[in-house]
């Protein structure tokens, strides 16, 4: 009789968990709370007809750098688009009278080149990171209590994230563009700045933007990326169920963990505190496992391109809405002490200035998110369509329909998303390491047969699979007695 795994959730991670284990011969099931399957990677027609929105992440910087990905062969199997501008913010032309915008090209001599004195210093931080990216991911793509692997870049990613993620950034950047070029990128990850974690993960994703594949998404929108997946994982006999909401374990039925029979969870670690077994102290972990700000969403169909003052910003999916770097520190600092700034941080993705399958023709989509307080009930719609218009006048009359998700209702999207945190807890500097808990195999729960398997364990937040891989990796390995690793499964 064949072992079998079930997985709670189909979020990317998730999937990825039940591809390795339908390939190494698990009778796999997936249970899905939604009606549609993809967790963070889902693509639905929000507004109106024809246009197609990303329900959670919009572009993948960390896809195709991916080892999981790569061993999958995501890159061949489905078309992606490797923007010339990875990504733009804009600097307020009310108050300069110019539209100035800062611009990071794919190319990084261009990006160098257009930030005047502070050229050498985007080059220095920038140029090692990029050149030995494999490095990069290989630190940043795992769980950190271990020895790395690459010394040398690892010491000197860790140099660069104190370095600007504390004061000494103040001394760093010379020029208002460069300044705002990177804490546009450090504001990603939700959290009060300066912050060494938070500048950590702005090395990573900067690296990203000038490398191979740049800050690439896939065309036709994320469900593309959990589309493949699912495809993989029928090939091997594995089944999705949607409409499955598992609120508790003690009732799942998924099979006898002594006879090797896994239970993996790409959901928040709190579900495994309903597990009958759990042991107090690991209870007491998980409750200790902090969630950090959320994000609310809107999703605008347009009746034609955002007519941003600056045109090079026209020409970049991603652009960061802020203004200066005090003006986005500010934002990120309020959310931080339960406030929202007037003119809020905001991450928007116009995925249509280069993927004509997201709306009619002529027309285009906008994805926009603000960082809120958790379990805010904020719409911000008003808020957001107010920054966009500030940086690009006439936004508002391009607007046909939108639709918004206030942060308080993310957890009927996603239960992962804990008071709407999208990054699956606080991205704290403490939980790089303890991810939900202190451990060297974080994905192993104490109840056997049970692991973590969502980004709430390392990697952290990002679509690349791995902590799928991993969770599904420790548990194979478990039972085997023997190392797996993906050349196993995909050589």
């Amino acid at each position: 009789m064949a072992r079998r795994a079930t997985v709670v959730g189909s979020g990317p991670n998730g999937l990825a968990a039940a591809v390795a284990l339908a390939r190494a011969g698990y009778e796999v099931r997936v249970l899905e709370a939604s009606s549609t399957i993809g967790g963070g990677t889902r693509t639905a027609e929000l507004t109106l007809p024809g246009f197609r929105h990303d329900v959670g992440s919009a572009v993948h910087p960390a896809a195709l750098s991916s080892p999981f990905f790569r061993a999958f062969g995501l890159r061949e199997r489905i078309e992606w688009i490797v923007p010339e501008v990875s990504f733009a913010q804009p600097l307020d032309p009310l108050s300069t009278g110019d539209p100035r915008a800062a611009i990071a090209w794919h190319d990084l001599d261009r990006t160098a080149e257009g930030l005047g004195r502070d050229a050498s210093t985007w080059r220095a931080v920038v140029r090692p990171l990029t050149r030995h990216l494999d490095a990069v991911v290989d630190f940043t793509g795992h769980q950190l209590l271990r020895m790395p692997r690459h010394p040398v870049t690892t010491i000197r990613f860790g140099l660069r994230a104190l370095q600007l993620g504390t004061a000494l950034a103040n001394l760093t950047w010379r020029t208002q563009e460069g300044a705002a070029l990177f804490a546009g990128v450090v504001a990603h990850a939700n959290r009060s700045l300066p912050d060494v974690g938070a500048a950590a993960s702005a090395l990573f994703l900067i690296a990203h933007a000038h490398a191979r594949d740049g800050w690439a998404y896939p065309r036709g929108g994320a469900q593309a990326i959990a589309d493949e997946l699912v495809a993989d994982l029928q090939t091997h006999g594995g089944v999705v169920e949607p409409d499955t909401f598992v609120g508790s374990l003690d009732r799942l039925d998924w099979g006898d963990p002594d006879t090797g029979d896994l239970l993996l969870l790409d959901t928040s670690p709190r579900l495994a505190l309903t597990h009958p077994d759990i042991p107090v102290r690991y209870a007491r972990a998980i409750r200790r496992y902090r969630y950090g700000q959320a994000a609310a969403k809107v999703d605008y169909a347009l009746d034609g391109p955002v007519p941003w003052a600056h045109p090079d910003v026209a020409a970049s999916p991603t652009v960061h809405l802020g203004g200066t770097r005090e003006e986005v520190e500010a934002s990120e600092n309020a959310v931080a002490a339960g406030r929202m700034s007037d003119r809020p941080y905001v991450l928007t993705v116009q995925p249509s200035v280069l993927d004509d399958t997201r709306a009619p023709a002529g027309k285009q989509t906008l994805w926009a998110y603000v960082h809120v307080p958790s379990g805010s009930t904020l719409d911000p719609t008003e808020l957001v369509t107010r920054q966009v218009e500030r940086f690009a006048p006439g936004f508002r009359d391009r607007i046909l329909a939108s639709a918004a998700m206030p942060a308080a209702e993310r957890a009927a999207f996603n239960p992962s998303d804990i008071g709407g945190d999208i990054l699956g807890g606080a991205f704290t500097f403490a939980q790089a390491f303890r991810r939900p808990v202190l451990s060297t195999t974080p994905w192993r729960t104490p109840m056997r047969g049970v692991y973590l398997a969502s980004a709430s364990t390392p990697p952290g937040p990002g679509v690349s699979g791995m902590a799928g891989w991993y969770a599904a990796r420790q548990a194979l390995s478990d039972f085997a007695g023997v190392p797996i690793e993906l050349d196993d499964l995909f050589g």
